[in-house]
């Protein structure tokens, strides 16, 4: 497992768990669909500022230091 904001452009992972068990962030995250085991990509990590997610057929920003709070494994 790794924080998501490791992950590296084009690759796969799915979603493992959260680090921080806030009532607030992970009700964030729920509603915009990053949720324990979906499968998400990585579009854009240029290792500053925000990540480009792709989450089925939409795309999604997400702050760095979010991305430090869920952890991922890589899909196969």
């Amino acid at each position: 497992m790794m924080p998501l904001a490791l992950v590296a452009d084009g690759e796969k992972v799915e979603i493992v768990d959260f680090i921080k068990k806030g009532k607030s962030l992970f009700c964030h995250l729920r509603d915009i669909g990053l949720i324990t085991g979906k499968v998400v990509e990585v579009v854009k990590n240029q290792k500053h500022g925000p990540i480009l997610l792709r989450i089925d057929e939409s795309r999604l920003a997400i702050g760095r230091g979010v991305a430090m709070e869920i952890m991922v494994r890589r899909i196969k």
